[in-house]
């Protein structure tokens, strides 16, 4: 079974036991729950897309491993088109659901891991990329959902995990067994963790040879004994429970996000895919961080569309859509969405094949493109809320809309141009208003800031990347200055 279909999806979200806590109470199964069922719908479209015969050349490919048919967030990237075809999806995912989809953070996961292991055999002889080839088929042939974990608690930044006042502060080995490994600790900001079949483990800085605990990668299925997700709030999510739909602003569609506990999880041997060696570490997180700033450039600016989209139907419905600075700003939108598209592309056609026989993007313009992200959209919000208007955060509610007492009044004094219901009008608005202040913007405005890695985290990599050197030797070749070498007696 390569290729799961929606509902087979859910059905297999639904048999699994998982230990999850929302809003003070455990949840038997997130199936079914009014606050994770959008989530949950929005993975579904990444399974009922690859049925669509319209998209299946975006949302599938051939495995190299097999040859058969499998979702691409299960595929390993084998040109440069395949790295395209990423980003193309990932907008085409952002248009339909206008949320994060989930499965992004584990298709990146999956490469950078695929690619490191090779790393680590080449150089010690183990077999980690082995194990993982076999991890992988497995979740190409069952189309699995994959939830990347690299991000650890932390405890004092300014300190190293083996100072650590609280040693969990990442994750870290605590016993080393003949079949495998035990470990505890915690992973924060678990986009899709409720939603996903496996966790799989990454560190998430760099390691001196004092960390040797805490450089490991692994994966488990999220029912192993001892996982725990606590589920995070989100602004205006208790709106769902309200039978309210309007309400919600994009009521078939959401995000999730979770802090997942380890508490003394075991892991067998064959789910190791680093256990110490801590040089490997960082090129881990490098490799994420790098497929993953790539994939902001895709699935950002296809919720960008639809907030683009909802902006401009507001103005016409307001009666305003040929105002000369109406028209300007939803230019501007445009430009901005469509810089942060250029880059995402621009990345995977400059990218290269690595020692392992996968796909990287340029890693420079990969964290250009996650640089723009960090900005871009919260000017494109607030050109939205701009052309929306203040009405889009006091307008009644869906119950006062059908209580025959306010209703009418609602209708009289709330409609647009004439051709416009009050009905239609605030329906648009709470989608507006949900894109950039409520659930929606989890997945839209604070993800495009911290996901991936802080922004200065890019600005890191950008400065590493950016070839100083190079550029003052042409400098100095175009004012025809000579390099000269400092005598010993000027130093």
């Amino acid at each position: 079974m390569a290729l799961m279909t929606g509902e087979e999806y859910i059905d297999s979200i639904k048999k699994l036991n998982m230990q999850i806590y929302l809003l003070g109470k455990k949840i038997n199964n997130p199936v079914g729950n009014p606050i994770l069922a959008p989530s949950l719908n929005a993975v579904k479209m990444t399974y009922d897309l690859a049925q669509d015969v319209e998209y299946r050349s975006l949302l599938t490919a051939v495995s190299h491993l097999t040859g058969h048919v499998i979702n691409r967030f299960t595929h390993i990237h084998q040109s440069r088109e395949d790295l395209i075809r990423k980003v193309k999806m990932q907008r085409l995912l952002g248009q339909k659901t206008a949320s994060c989809f989930q499965r992004c953070v584990g298709m990146d996961a999956l490469n950078a891991v695929f690619t490191i292991t090779f790393q680590i055999d080449q150089k010690y002889g183990t077999d980690y990329h082995t194990r993982f080839l076999r991890y992988l088929q497995n979740c190409q042939e069952q189309d699995l959902v994959v939830d990347g974990a690299m991000t650890d608690p932390k405890g004092s930044r300014h300190l190293p995990p083996d100072r650590q006042s609280n040693p969990d502060a990442y994750l870290r080995v605590t016993e080393r067994r003949p079949d495998g490994i035990v470990v505890c600790g915690a992973k924060c900001h678990q986009t899709g963790a409720c939603n996903s079949h496996e966790l799989l483990v990454m560190p998430t800085i760099s390691l001196n040879m004092n960390c040797r605990d805490y450089a490991v990668s692994f994966s488990v299925p999220v029912n192993t004994p001892g996982i725990v997700m606590i589920i995070g709030r989100q602004s205006c999510d208790t709106r769902k429970q309200e039978a309210a739909p309007m309400d919600t602003g994009t009521p078939a569609f959401g995000g999730v996000e979770a802090l997942v506990i380890f508490d003394h999880v075991f892991v067998p041997n064959d789910r190791i895919f680093m256990n110490g060696e801590t040089e490997f570490a960082a090129p881990l997180v490098e490799h994420f961080a790098g497929y993953h700033r790539q994939s902001y450039g895709g699935c950002k600016t296809g919720v960008g569309d639809v907030l683009i989209g909802a902006a401009a139907l507001a103005a016409e419905q307001n009666g305003i859509s040929a105002s000369s600075h109406i028209r300007d700003k939803l230019v501007e939108m445009t430009h901005l969405n469509e810089t942060m598209y250029s880059c995402g592309i621009a990345c995977s056609c400059e990218g290269c094949r690595t020692v392992a026989g996968n796909y990287f993007p340029d890693l420079l313009l990969a964290n250009v493109c996650k640089q723009n992200v960090t900005r871009f959209p919260f000017e494109i919000a607030r050109l939205a809320q701009d052309i929306a208007g203040g009405l889009m955060v006091t307008a009644p509610s869906q119950k006062d809309m059908a209580n025959p007492e306010t209703s009418a009044y609602i209708q009289k004094y709330l409609a647009g141009t004439d051709c416009v219901s009050a009905q239609k009008r605030l329906q648009l608005l709470r989608l507006i208003e949900n894109l950039t202040l409520g659930t929606a913007a989890v997945g839209y405005l604070t993800e495009s800031l911290h996901g991936a890695g802080s922004p200065q985290a890019q600005r890191i990599v950008i400065e590493k990347q950016s070839g100083l050197e190079r550029k003052k030797e042409l400098a100095k070749d175009i004012a025809a200055i000579q390099t000269e070498k400092c005598r010993e007696e000027d130093l």
